[in-house]
């Protein structure tokens, strides 16, 4: 029995013979620990490796709780700086299983025991700092601002900086998420502070630019949005991670609802007629902005509704689409009023809403609010149903200027009598 034999079963898909091999390797001379060589250690390693990717493979939840936090018996022999890198890297594949949160936070939590037991300091920071991020994904919201708040401050007197980027970055994402948007940017503010005085890794720029972007489209700075959603995506667009082109999808598709938000329809095509977009990114999330874009530019509610119904999942799934969207019904629903009433000089507000599709009260009570807020000139005649239009006023500017005028000759009178009180 060899690991390339194991390997061989792993590529013939013969998973349960590949792991009763790893298993063998890894229990062989398990006596003999004082007497283990280099080239054994290496073999431990492999196995350990192996064997995690496999049950992550498989999608082995239940065996990966179980094999992670028992492999640190083995990882005892090594280096501590190859200790910490098998051991994240286990938990990193385990992160690849589909429905393996509450699993991932029990090895979190086990692996950051035997951290502590060990006196390894920095594997026990990058454990808790991965232990903060499943809560925050567990929407255990207090619970990894708990552990966030310890963290910063032991960060704080080592200056760990890498470290604080990390962990402030994640602070902006979980009050994002708590609706803090003061904090959240203080904490984003804070991570750029401490990744500008040091290099940082690809995946961090994007994420750094990701959150920026997405903390400036909640103060409905569009066109400062696009430009850090861009270079976020420039950066996911590069990278090779298992998460990335996920990331990528997500970030294009914040790129469109920027550009639908600021009505430039143009460039919305432009983004999609991309060579990148067409050959890499073509995906339902990227058809459900581009069939919202096409309803924003047609100025049809109906289209916009049929558009939500459609892709229900990829647009109402997403909480900044979802929070943006209400913006934009409304606005659109302004736009398609006003497209409907264009042709007419007096009409049936019942007959605006069978050609819009919706409740004449509520239509009525949108007109209402666009004569008041000026968006149109007209009247309601609620005891008919009828509503008239006018023509947007041309205010003369003759008497602006005659006001103006009067204004002046004011003054001037107001001198002359000052003037002329002082000769008597």
């Amino acid at each position: 029995m060899s690991l390339e034999q194991a390997r061989q079963l792993v590529q013939s898909k013969q998973y349960a013979e590949a792991e009763s091999i790893y298993l063998s390797l890894l229990n062989k001379d398990v006596s003999n620990e004082a007497g283990i060589t280099d080239s054994r250690k290496n073999e431990q390693e492999s196995c350990l490796l192996e064997l995690g990717s496999l049950y992550a493979t498989t999608h082995d939840k239940a065996k990966l709780r179980e094999f992670i936090p028992h492999s640190t018996a083995y990882m005892l022999q090594f280096a501590k700086s190859k200790t910490a890198k098998v051991l994240r890297t286990l938990i990193e594949r385990f992160g690849e299983v589909p429905g393996s949160l509450d699993d991932q936070i029990y090895v979190c939590q086990k692996s950051i025991e035997f951290a502590k037991k060990e006196k390894r300091q920095f594997l026990k920071h990058s454990l808790s700092i991965k232990l903060a991020t499943l809560y925050y994904q567990k929407t255990q919201y207090k619970d990894s601002l708990d552990l966030i708040n310890s963290l910063l401050k032991e960060f704080k007197k080592l200056d760990d900086k890498p470290s604080l980027v990390d962990v402030h970055l994640l602070e902006a994402k979980v009050y994002h998420k708590l609706r803090n948007l003061t904090k959240a940017k203080g904490a984003s503010t804070a991570s750029r502070t401490s990744a500008n005085s040091i290099y940082c890794p690809t995946a961090t720029v994007a994420e750094l630019d990701l959150m920026s972007g997405i903390l400036h489209c909640e103060d409905q700075d569009y066109k400062t949005a696009f430009s850090y959603f861009f270079e976020s995506f420039e950066n996911f667009h590069h990278l090779s991670t298992h998460n990335s082109y996920d990331s990528a999808c997500r970030v294009l598709k914040y790129m469109l609802l920027s550009k639908i938000m600021l009505n430039l329809i143009s460039d919305v095509n432009n983004i999609l007629n991309a060579k990148y977009t067409k050959e890499t990114y073509q995906s339902r999330d990227i058809d459900a902005m581009s069939a919202i874009a096409e309803a924003y530019n047609s100025r049809s509610l109906l289209q916009f509704n049929a558009a939500l119904r459609q892709y229900k999942e990829e647009l109402m799934g997403d909480e900044l689409i979802r929070s943006h969207f209400n913006a934009l019904y409304d606005t659109l629903l302004e736009s398609n009023l006003c497209k409907l009433i264009e042709p007419f000089e007096c009409v049936e507000v019942s007959h605006i809403s069978k050609m819009i599709g919706l409740d004449a009260r509520q239509v009525e009570g949108k007109l209402s609010q666009m004569i008041l807020d000026k968006v149109f000139f007209g009247v309601l005649d609620q005891g008919k149903g009828w509503l008239y239009i006018y023509d947007t006023p041309h205010q003369d500017a003759t008497y602006d200027s005659a006001l103006e005028l009067v204004g002046e000759l004011d003054k001037v009178v107001d001198q002359l009598f000052e003037k002329a009180s002082v000769l008597y």
